[in-house]
């Protein structure tokens, strides 16, 4: 062949084009070139508990920041039942488009070791898309009891009996005094309530000790309605730096902490789910969200999909664990 006729073809101009070529007709380049998420659609975002609960305030925040950011049509609906466990079936059956998202805390990663039959599985049967927040836990007591620390507590529990509300069974609340419980052979009595309403339980004085999220106690220990008697974290909560952790007080087995994210049913195209991921770690990142949740109690971490998923795959194991240890069951 003529090398000025082999020159011209593989000269670097019509090298480019050939290339250009070759990745448009790619399947690839058509799956990225074609995305429109979302539609004139709304998205849903189906909070696995209460209003008012941790889960529900920060979902709602995140969705009205995502209307501001980008105009989408974000609607959120609570579906209440079994722990979570029913929201979690209702998104694990939904079409895997991104239309359909779960909002849920770390109970989504307990739920199937303390139930026989959750129904779904926390590591196949999602896409995780962003951690959404997270925070120690808080134990506190109402005004009335006579206890200043853990280990007055455990004195007090021997001698009269005491109750503690959780924000459910199963839940991260649920089994921190159930193992403290076992530590201390102590025998606090459970009382499960929905997630808004475990502390005011202890405030109007129905339970004695309360174990929630920072969120719902917060505004009352603040107010002088609750007294806080420790945190379950390694370090001290930056909203109530005066609260000793469980470790401060004698108590090293306790580094625990309750995180919210949000999911997708599995095989939702990995496009959307980084497009979701990209923009909630947006929203989160915002100054008027972080002061929302920084306020409120809670830290806030950005990471990718792929970094969330690895974190969910890191806490079943680690919760499966802690809920042998605990004794505790919800069947």
């Amino acid at each position: 062949m003529n090398s000025k006729l082999i020159k011209n073809i593989f000269s670097p101009t019509r090298f480019m084009k050939l290339f250009t070529l070759i990745v448009c007709l790619s399947p690839s380049f058509f799956v990225f070139a074609q995305i429109d998420f979302p539609k004139q659609k709304p998205i849903t975002i189906i909070v696995a508990t209460g209003p008012g609960s941790s889960t529900d305030v920060i979902a709602r925040i995140v969705a009205a920041r995502l209307t501001e950011n980008l105009g989408w049509n974000v609607v959120v609906e609570n579906k209440l039942g079994a722990s979570g466990n029913i929201a979690c079936v209702y998104v694990k059956r939904s079409n895997p488009d991104g239309y359909s998202i779960l909002a849920h805390s770390v109970s989504f990663a307990i739920n199937p070791s303390i139930y026989k039959n959750a129904g779904y599985d926390a590591i196949n049967d999602f896409d995780p898309i962003a951690l959404g927040a997270s925070s120690p836990n808080m134990i506190g007591l109402n005004m009335s009891i006579p206890v200043n620390n853990l280990k007055e507590l455990v004195a007090y529990g021997k001698k009269e009996q005491l109750s503690y509300a959780s924000s459910g069974i199963g839940t991260t609340t649920h089994l921190i005094i159930e193992r403290f419980k076992n530590i201390t052979n102590s025998d606090f009595v459970h009382a499960p309530y929905q997630p808004a309403q475990a502390v005011g339980s202890t405030v109007a004085g129905h339970t004695q000790i309360s174990s929630t999220s920072m969120p719902p106690s917060v505004p009352f220990i603040k107010a002088g309605k609750l007294k806080a008697l420790a945190v379950t974290s390694a370090q001290r909560s930056s909203a109530l730096p005066d609260v000793p952790t469980m470790a401060e007080q004698g108590f090293p087995e306790f580094d625990d902490t309750t995180w919210f994210g949000f999911f997708a049913a599995t095989k939702t195209p990995p496009e959307i789910i980084n497009k979701l991921n990209a923009e909630i770690n947006r929203a989160i990142d915002s100054k008027s969200v972080k002061d929302k949740l920084t306020g409120l109690g809670l830290d806030t971490k950005l990471l990718s999909a792929n970094e969330f998923r690895q974190y969910v795959k890191a806490e079943v194991p680690k919760w499966a664990r802690i809920v042998k240890e605990s004794g505790a069951t919800a069947d």
